[in-house]
C-alpha cells in the first residue's frame, strides 16, 4: 500500500502524521508543466478538511508545487453527521464568509438526501457551493445524494438575522481586546493616515503604503499578492495580479436623488482563475479614470473582496490599482530559433492565436523570422503583411501552409518498380515477338532494343530466338518471322541474357509492357534467373497525355508524333521506333508538366488522369510548403485553389501530381506525425521506402515527443524512448540523403495556458481526447535545445538552430499582396464620362451651362480622371444602365450621391447641388442655398417666372468632399442596391464584360462569434459538471472568439482582375463555405485584404427595386413620375388619415401614424423615433434615416437633444452634417472635414479639433454629441433610402393593393396563411401570444418576423381589404393576386406547401384541370399527397373528388 507519507516522503507533520500514513493513494494525475498534482486517496476514516488544507499547503511549499489538491474517498453505506460536518467546514475553508450563513443553519439527513436550511440571503450567497455537493458526495463516497435547500420563514429568518449581527458584534469586540493598545502620546491627535510617513495605523496588523510611480488609483499597502482563486475565497481583502481583457463602464442615474454615477469594471486573470474588479464613482470624478483602464494592462490590484447581489459573483472593490510589468517567458539564448511549423487562429477551429501576436512574441524574443503554416490555407498572410507595415513587427515571414496531401501516383501503373532517375538520363526501349499471347504457353522469337539518353538513340540490340516449336501462319503473317527465319536462331539460354546485359539495370520501356515483360518474367523464371525490373508502359502513358485519340497503337502514335515510316510488327523496327516515340513523350512531359524524373512520371500523369472526387479514397498526410521566392508564392496560390476547386473532399486536398507540376520556387518539408515519412515509419515501411519517400522533401522534420504523447496513450507506441527513437531514425534519413533536419514545434497556441482553448473548442467539435492537449504552445531556442538534449548537444543545435535558421535563408522577403492598385481598364473611359455628364448637365442646365453647375462639374471631373476613378464610374454607369434597361430601379448606397458626376453619368439620382429651381422648358435656374431649406423637394411650387412653366424642385445640398475626400484622392466606393432577383443577372453581366475568369465574388471569413463561443464554454463546463465564476466564464469565452470556422462570401461584392494579369498574382480563390458543389468562386482572402490592389464592385441584392418593379406591373404606374411633393403621402409621417381607417377608433397597435411596413421607417424603433419628432419636410426624413443607421447618434444623444428642445434639423443626423456646419461656423474647411471623418468613424474628437470648436462658439451640447457618436450615416445614403421610401409609401397610399401584393410577396419573410387569412381576430389573438412570448424572453426569430408581418396584416384589414379564398385555378405559386376587395394568398404562403411544388401545380394546370385530389398528385411530381391534403384542408380545391374512379353501384 501506497501512503501519502510514502509518496511525499521530505514532508513531515507533528499534526497529521496519521494522515499521511493511514490513506491509501489510489491514483496521481501531474499536470503537463509538473506543477500540479491531483491525489486520490482511500482513507477509513473522515478526515477533517482543515488537514486535507494543511497537507496541500505543506506538501506544495515542500516541493515547490502550485497546486497540490487531496482528494479524499471513503466507503460509506450511508451520509453520517462526521461526514456532513466535514462538508460544512469545506464550505468554511474555501469560502470564510460563509461562517455566519452556516453558524444557524441546519443540516438535516433524510430519506431524499441532505436538507439545508438557512436564510435566504445565504441560500442565494451560497448556492453555487451547494449545487456542487452532489456531485463532490458521489466521487468522495459514491453515493447518490440530492442535496435541497429550504429557506427559513420570516420569524425565524429575523432571529437568526439578530443572532448573526450579535455574534459578529461579540466577535468584534474580541478582537479589539486581543489587540494591545499604545499608550496615547502628544502626537496622537493626527489622523490615521499619513500618507507622507508611508504608515497606517488601525486596531489591528500594520501594513505600510507603497509608494509606486506607477500607481493609477487609490493607494496600495504592502500586502503578499495571492492567485485570483485564493482571492476569491478572501475573507476580506487581497492583493492580485494579472492581465485586464474586458472592461466595461456604464452610467447609472439614481431615479431618487438624479445624481449620476459611473460603474467602473473590468475583468483581471493571472490565467489560472479571473475576477471582476468593479468600483462606482460619481459621474464628476469619474473621467480621469474612465479611460485609464484598458485591455491588454497588467496590473497589481488591491480592494475590498464580496458576493456583488447584483453581479451575482464575488467581485473586488479596488482601493488600489498599480501598473504592473508582466513577466514573460524569455528567449535567452544567445543563436536564436525560427520556427517552421506554425499554425493561427485560421487554422479552422484548431489554431487559438492571432498572426500579430505570435509574430509580437518572436520579435520581442529576437527571432529573425517565422513561418505561417495553417491547415490548407493562407488566409492570414495578410494580416502577417499587415502586423509588419502597418505595426512595425519587422520580421521575415516564411509564407507556407500544412496541406493534405495524397499521393496519387498509385492511380496510374505506368511505371512499375523502384528504380528513379533523373529523365534526361539513360533507359532502355525494347520489344519482344512471340508465338502467341500466352507467356505460360507461348515462346520468345526476337527481342530487339534500343538505348535512349537525352533524347539521342545511343546503342542497338537484336536477336532472334529458337522456340523450338512452328510458328503459327498468322503470326508469321502478322510479324514476317517464319520457321526458316529462327531455326539457327540462339537458344533462349543465350539470347536472354545477352539482353539482360544490354539492358543492364536501366528501366525497360515498351508499348504494352505488360505483355512484353510478362514474357520475360516468365522466361527468367524458367532459366532461374533472378532479377527486379523497372518498367514504363508507354500506352498507358499516350492513353493519359492524349485523351482525345480513340487508338495509341506503335504505328498509330508514330504518326501522330511525326517519328517517320516504319516496319511495323518487327521487334527490330518496333523498338528503334518506340525510342523516337518516348523521345517525344519525355519532352511533353518535361515542357508541359515539369517532370523532372521517373518517380514524377506516374504522379504527374494520374495528375492528369484525376478527376474531382477520385482522390477521396487515398490516405491522407500532412505535408509543409513554403514559398521560396515570388515564383513560389503565385505557385503556392494555385495549388491552394486548386485543393479548393478541383480536388475538394472534406479538406482541400493536394496530390502529389499538382505538387510536381508547380515545384519551381516552392520548399517541401516533412511536417509532422501525421505526415508521409513519420507514419509510414510507425507502420514499419521498410528502410528502402522510406528512403524514397523522404526524397521528394527538401527538409525532413522531428517535433517533441510531448506533441506525439497520444501515441503511447493508443498503443501506438511503447514509451517517451521509442518516440526519441522515431526522432532518431528520421535524423539519420536526413544524414543519409544529405537533406536538413529540424525541429519544429507544430505551435498552434502562443502560451501553455492558452490549451483550455483548443480544449473547449475540440470538446464542442466532439473529439473524444479533447481535455489530452499536447503542449503546442510558441518554445523558445532553450526550451527546444533542452527538449532534443538527447540528440547530443551539437546534434540539438544543429536541428534546432542551424538548420531552422538555413531554411529561413532560403527563401526571399515576399509580401503577399502586391502594393500596387491594379484597376481594370476601358477604352475611352474618362473621355466618354466627362462627355455624358456634359450632355446631360445641358439637356437639364441649358448651354452654356450657370456656372454652379459648371464649376462643380470641372473640379469632380478634375479630381476623378486626374485619379484614375473614371474607370470605376464607367463601369457603375454600364452596370446601371443595363439594370434600367431590363425595367428594376438602382438605388444608390454609401456617399456615391455626394458627387454630381455620378448624377450626370446616372449612377445615383440623388442631385448633390445646393436647393434650386429648374425650368425643364428654359432652363431658368433660381438658387436657394442658405435659407433655411434642406432639399429642393421642401419648397414650395413655382412656376417660371419666364415661361410660365412649372418649376422642377432639384438639389439635395450634398458637399462632393464626403465621396472624394477634401483633395479629391479619397478611392472611392461606389455600392448599388439591385433588386434582389434581377442580382444574378448583373453579376453574370459584370462577368461579360470583363471576362469571366477574371471576375470573383468577394470572399469573407467566419470565425467564432462571441455568442457561439459562450455556448462551447457553457456546454464544456457542463459536461463536466463544472462551475466558474462569469469573469473566468468571460475570459474562456474570450479565448475561444475570432478562431477560423468556415469560409462565406459578401453579400453583393464582386471583385475585377485585369486581364494583363491573374488571380493567382494576388491571392488563390475557392468555392463560399467549401462547398464543392458550389458555382460561385470567390477570393480566398477577406475581401478587404486585397481592396487596395483590385477592384471591387458592390452589386447588392435589395428589397425595395424589386417591390417597385412588382408595383409598376401591377399598375401601370411608372416609380420615377411619382412627385416627391404628394402632401397624402407626407401625411403618413404624422397621421393615419390617409390611409382610410375602416373605424377611427385609437388602435394601440398600429398607432396614429401611417408609416407600418413602409422600408426605412417601418420598424418599431424608427417608428418611435417619427412618433417622436413629427418630420413634415424631406430634410427631416433624410435626418430620421441618417439617425437609424447610425451607432449612438439617436439614443443617449440626439434623442435627448430633441427632448431638451434643439431643433432636430440641428442636431447631428449623417456625417455631411458636421462638415457643413462647422464650416459655417467659421471653422477651417480642411479641419471641418478631418473633424467629420473622425466622428463619423467613432474616433472622436482631437484636441485641436474641440479647440478650434470652441473658439468659434460652437455649443457644448453639439460637442459633447460628436464625442458620443461611433459611425454616422453619409447623406447621400438617406437621400436615396428616402426617395425609394417615398416611392413605396405613395403606392401604400393611391394604390394600396398593388402595395399589399408587393409587400406579402417579397417582403415579408413569415406570413402564414393558416392563421392571417382567417380574419383580423384571429390575427389579434395570435399577435397576443407572440407579444407574451417576446416578454417571457421565449420568443424565436421566425415568431419575430412573424410579429411584424402580422402588424401589417393587422392594418390591412383595418382598411377594409380581405383575403379571399386560395383556390388550384386562380392562386399563384408565391405572388399574392389582386382582387376587387383584396388578396388571394400564394399556394407557397401555406405551411407545408413549399415553393416547388406551388411552382408545379400553377405549370401543370395550364395542361387542363385536374379531376380529382389523386390525379394533382400524379400530373405534378413535386406535390405530395401531404400537400393535397393542406390545401384540401382550406378549401383551396374546392369540391373536387379524392379519387378519379367512379362507383358503379
Amino acid at each position: 500500500m501506497t501512503t501519502l507519507g510514502d509518496l511525499f516522503e521530505r514532508y513531515e507533520s507533528k499534526d497529521h502524521g496519521a494522515y499521511l500514513t493511514n490513506g491509501e493513494v489510489c491514483s496521481v494525475v501531474v499536470s503537463h508543466d509538473k506543477r500540479a498534482v491531483l491525489c486520490r486517496v482511500q482513507f477509513d476514516d473522515i478526515v477533517p478538511r482543515k488537514a486535507l488544507f494543511d497537507m496541500e499547503k505543506g506538501i506544495g511549499s515542500m516541493y515547490g508545487l502550485s497546486r497540490v489538491r487531496i482528494a479524499p474517498r471513503y466507503q460509506l453505506n450511508g451520509l453520517t453527521q462526521p461526514y456532513v460536518d466535514s462538508l460544512k467546514d469545506y464550505i468554511v475553508l474555501r469560502k470564510p464568509s460563509a461562517q455566519g450563513y452556516l453558524t444557524d443553519s441546519k443540516w438535516d439527513m433524510t430519506a431524499n438526501g441532505l436538507t439545508v436550511s438557512m436564510l435566504g440571503s445565504g441560500v442565494e450567497y451560497l448556492a453555487h457551493d451547494l449545487r456542487q455537493l452532489p456531485e463532490m458526495i458521489r466521487t468522495e463516497t459514491g453515493l447518490t445524494c440530492a442535496v435541497n435547500t429550504e429557506t427559513s420563514n420570516e420569524e425565524t429568518e429575523l432571529r437568526l438575522a439578530q443572532k448573526t449581527e450579535q455574534g459578529r458584534e461579540q466577535m468584534l469586540k474580541r478582537m479589539m481586546h486581543a489587540q494591545p493598545v499604545q499608550e496615547k502620546k502628544e502626537k496622537s491627535k493626527k489622523k490615521p493616515v499619513r500618507a507622507d510617513k508611508g504608515e497606517v495605523q488601525y486596531n489591528r496588523k500594520t501594513f505600510h503604503i507603497k509608494k509606486d510611480e506607477n500607481l493609477l488609483y487609490g493607494r496600495l499597502y504592502d500586502q503578499p499578492v495571492v492567485s485570483i482563486q485564493e482571492a476569491l475565497h478572501a475573507v476580506d481583502s487581497a492583493t492580485i495580479r494579472g492581465e485586464v481583457f474586458l472592461v466595461e463602464t456604464r452610467e447609472i442615474k439614481s431615479k431618487n436623488t438624479g445624481k449620476e454615477w459611473v460603474k467602473i469594471g473590468f475583468d483581471i486573470t493571472d490565467l489560472h482563475g479571473s475576477m471582476r474588479v468593479s468600483k462606482f464613482l460619481a459621474k464628476e470624478k469619474a473621467d480621469e479614470y474612465v479611460d485609464l483602464i484598458h485591455e491588454g494592462m497588467y496590473l497589481t490590484v488591491q480592494g475590498k473582496v464580496s458576493f456583488d447581489n447584483f453581479e451575482k459573483e464575488t467581485i473586488m472593490e479596488p482601493t488600489g490599482i498599480v501598473l504592473s510589468k508582466k513577466k514573460m517567458r524569455m528567449d535567452t539564448a544567445e543563436k536564436k530559433r525560427v520556427e517552421l511549423h506554425l499554425h493561427t487562429n485560421m487554422s479552422a477551429m484548431d489554431g487559438m492565436s492571432t498572426t500579430k501576436s505570435l509574430m509580437q512574441r518572436a520579435k520581442t524574443w529576437g527571432h529573425t523570422a517565422m513561418a505561417i503554416t495553417d491547415h490548407g490555407v493562407a488566409q492570414a498572410f495578410p494580416e502577417a503583411m499587415h502586423a509588419i507595415e502597418r505595426n512595425g513587427i519587422d520580421l521575415k515571414i516564411l509564407y507556407g501552409v500544412e496541406a493534405y496531401y495524397v499521393n496519387d501516383s498509385g492511380n496510374v501503373s505506368v511505371v512499375k518498380g523502384n528504380y528513379d532517375a533523373p529523365l534526361n538520363e539513360t533507359f532502355v526501349c525494347f520489344d519482344t515477338e512471340t508465338t502467341g499471347l500466352k507467356p505460360a504457353e507461348e515462346e520468345i522469337t526476337e527481342i530487339a532494343a534500343v538505348k535512349v539518353r537525352n533524347g539521342e538513340v545511343l546503342e542497338e540490340f537484336q536477336t532472334y530466338v529458337n522456340p523450338h516449336k512452328p510458328i503459327p501462319a498468322n503470326i508469321t503473317e502478322l510479324t514476317g518471322i517464319s520457321d526458316e527465319t529462327v531455326k539457327d536462331a540462339p537458344e533462349l539460354s543465350e539470347a536472354l541474357p545477352q539482353f539482360l546485359e544490354f539492358a543492364g539495370d536501366l528501366p525497360l520501356v515498351a508499348h504494352n509492357a505488360g505483355f512484353d515483360m510478362a514474357f520475360i518474367h516468365r522466361a527468367c523464371e524458367r532459366l532461374g534467373i533472378e532479377r527486379e525490373f523497372t518498367s514504363i508502359d508507354t500506352v498507358e502513358m499516350c492513353k493519359i497525355l492524349f485523351p482525345d485519340m480513340k487508338r495509341h497503337k506503335l504505328d498509330v502514335m508514330a504518326k501522330k508524333l511525326k517519328v517517320g515510316p516504319f516496319d511495323h510488327h518487327r521487334a527490330s523496327e518496333d523498338a528503334a521506333v518506340l525510342g523516337r516515340i518516348y523521345i517525344k513523350l519525355l519532352e511533353k512531359m518535361q515542357e508541359e508538366l515539369h517532370a523532372t524524373k521517373i518517380s514524377d512520371i506516374n504522379p504527374l500523369l494520374a495528375g492528369l488522369k484525376a478527376k474531382t472526387g477520385s482522390l477521396k479514397n487515398l490516405r491522407r498526410y500532412h505535408f509543409i510548403i513554403l514559398a521560396k521566392n515570388q515564383v513560389g508564392l503565385k505557385n503556392l496560390y494555385k495549388l491552394i485553389s486548386y485543393s479548393n476547386l478541383k480536388y475538394f473532399n472534406k479538406k482541400p486536398i493536394m496530390p502529389r501530381s499538382e505538387l510536381i507540376r508547380h515545384r519551381e520556387g516552392l520548399i517541401f518539408g516533412s511536417a509532422c506525425e501525421a505526415g508521409e515519412l513519420f507514419s509510414e515509419m510507425v507502420h514499419g515501411a521498410s528502410h528502402e521506402e522510406l528512403l524514397k519517400i523522404a526524397d521528394f522533401y527538401d527538409y525532413l522534420e522531428i517535433q517533441p515527443i510531448g506533441n506525439n504523447q497520444f501515441m503511447i496513450a493508443n498503443g501506438t507506441a511503447k514509451d517517451e524512448e521509442e518516440l526519441r527513437d522515431y526522432n532518431r531514425k528520421i535524423l539519420a534519413i536526413a544524414d543519409e540523403l544529405g537533406k536538413p533536419c529540424v525541429a519544429t514545434g507544430d505551435v498552434h497556441f502562443l502560451e501553455p495556458e492558452d490549451e483550455a482553448f483548443r480544449r473547449i473548442l475540440m470538446a464542442g467539435m466532439g473529439f473524444k481526447d479533447a481535455d489530452n492537449q499536447a503542449p503546442l504552445y510558441l518554445k523558445t531556442t532553450n526550451e527546444m535545445l533542452e527538449e532534443f538534449s538527447y540528440l547530443g548537444a551539437d546534434r540539438a543545435m544543429e536541428v534546432v538552430v542551424t538548420n531552422t535558421n538555413m531554411i529561413a535563408d532560403w527563401c526571399d522577403t515576399l509580401r503577399p499582396v502586391p502594393r500596387e492598385n491594379y484597376p481594370p481598364k476601358m477604352d475611352n473611359s474618362a473621355e466618354d464620362l466627362e462627355r455624358m455628364c456634359y450632355e446631360k448637365a445641358k439637356r437639364m442646365y441649358g448651354d452654356p451651362l450657370p456656372e454652379k453647375v459648371k464649376a462643380r462639374l470641372e473640379r469632380e471631373l478634375g479630381s476623378i480622371i486626374g485619379n484614375g476613378y473614371d474607370v470605376m464610374y464607367m463601369i457603375a454607369q454600364k452596370l446601371v444602365a443595363k439594370s434600367l434597361q431590363d425595367g428594376y430601379l438602382v438605388g444608390s448606397r454609401g456617399s456615391v450621391g455626394s458627387s454630381l458626376v455620378a448624377f450626370m453619368s446616372d449612377i445615383t439620382e440623388v442631385n448633390s447641388l445646393a436647393p434650386h429651381y429648374l425650368c425643364p422648358k428654359c432652363h431658368y435656374v433660381e438658387w436657394h442655398e442658405n435659407e433655411g431649406f434642406g432639399c429642393g423637394a421642401d419648397m414650395p411650387h413655382k412656376t417660371c417666372p419666364k415661361c410660365g412653366e412649372p418649376l422642377n424642385q432639384e438639389g439635395f445640398s450634398i458637399p462632393f468632399e464626403t465621396f472624394l475626400g477634401f483633395n479629391g484622392d479619397k478611392v472611392p466606393d461606389i455600392d448599388l442596391n439591385f433588386s434582389g432577383e434581377y442580382q444574378p443577372t448583373i453579376h453574370w453581366y459584370t462577368g461579360e464584360l470583363f471576362g469571366h475568369d477574371h471576375v470573383f465574388r468577394a470572399g469573407t471569413i467566419g470565425t467564432v462569434a462571441e455568442k457561439t463561443a459562450y455556448g462551447y464554454v457553457k456546454k464544456y463546463m457542463a459536461e463536466r459538471e463544472m462551475e466558474v465564476g462569469r469573469a473566468e466564464e468571460n475570459r474562456l469565452v474570450k479565448g475561444c472568439t475570432g478562431i477560423r470556422r468556415n469560409t462565406g462570401q459578401h453579400p453583393g461584392g464582386i471583385v475585377v482582375v485585369p486581364k494583363e494579369v491573374d488571380i493567382y498574382d494576388f491571392c488563390p480563390v475557392q468555392h463560399p463555405a467549401d462547398d464543392p458543389n458550389s458555382e460561385i468562386i470567390t477570393t480566398h482572402f477577406e475581401y478587404h485584404s486585397i481592396d487596395e490592389n483590385l477592384l471591387k464592385l458592390d452589386e447588392l441584392g435589395h428589397d425595395d427595386p424589386t417591390i417597385i418593379k412588382h408595383m409598376e406591373n401591377m399598375t401601370g404606374v411608372v416609380a420615377q413620375d411619382i412627385p416627391l411633393g404628394d402632401p397624402e403621402t407626407m401625411s403618413l409621417f404624422t397621421s393615419n388619415k390617409a390611409l382610410k381607417y375602416v373605424t377611427d377608433e385609437p388602435d394601440p397597435i398600429l398607432g396614429d401614424i401611417g408609416c407600418i411596413a413602409v422600408p426605412e421607417f417601418g420598424t418599431k424603433f424608427v417608428r418611435g423615433m417619427v412618433k417622436e419628432t413629427k418630420p413634415t419636410t424631406f430634410d427631416e426624413l433624410f435626418c430620421i434615416s441618417g439617425l437609424s443607421h447610425g451607432t449612438d447618434v439617436w439614443l443617449g444623444n440626439a434623442q435627448d437633444l430633441v427632448h431638451d428642445g434643439i431643433p432636430l434639423k440641428e442636431c447631428i443626423c449623417c456625417r455631411d452634417d458636421i462638415m457643413n456646419y462647422l464650416i459655417g461656423k467659421g471653422v477651417d474647411p480642411k479641419l471641418s472635414f478631418q473633424t467629420m471623418e473622425s466622428v463619423r468613424k467613432g474616433k472622436g474628437l482631437k484636441p485641436e479639433m474641440e479647440e478650434a470648436m470652441k473658439k468659434q462658439d460652437v455649443p457644448d451640447w453639439y460637442i459633447d454629441s460628436c464625442k458620443k457618436i461611433k459611425y454616422m450615416f453619409p447623406k447621400a445614403h438617406a437621400v436615396a433610402y428616402v426617395i425609394m421610401a417615398y416611392r413605396i409609401a405613395w403606392f401604400k397610399v393611391h394604390k394600396p393593393l398593388a402595395f399589399y401584393s408587393a409587400y406579402f410577396s417579397i417582403r415579408a419573410k413569415a406570413f402564414d396563411a393558416s392563421c392571417m387569412v382567417l380574419g383580423d381576430a384571429v390575427c389579434l389573438d395570435k399577435m397576443h401570444e407572440l407579444q407574451a412570448k417576446e416578454r417571457d424572453k421565449t420568443i424565436s426569430a421566425v415568431e419575430k418576423d412573424m410579429m411584424t408581418t402580422l402588424e401589417v396584416v393587422h392594418e390591412f384589414y383595418h382598411r377594409g381589404f380581405v383575403f379571399e379564398s386560395m383556390d388550384i385555378y386562380k392562386s399563384e405559386a408565391t405572388q399574392f393576386v389582386i382582387t376587387e376587395k383584396g388578396l388571394i394568398p400564394p399556394f407557397s404562403s401555406m405551411p407545408g406547401v413549399g415553393e416547388q411544388a406551388a411552382q408545379a401545380i400553377v405549370e401543370e394546370r395550364k395542361n387542363g384541370p385536374f379531376l380529382s385530389q389523386e390525379e394533382i398528385v400524379v400530373r405534378c411530381s413535386r406535390v405530395s399527397k401531404s400537400v393535397v391534403e393542406t390545401l384540401a384542408s382550406i378549401g383551396a380545391l374546392s369540391e373536387m373528388p379524392t379519387s378519379t374512379q367512379v362507383s358503379l353501384f
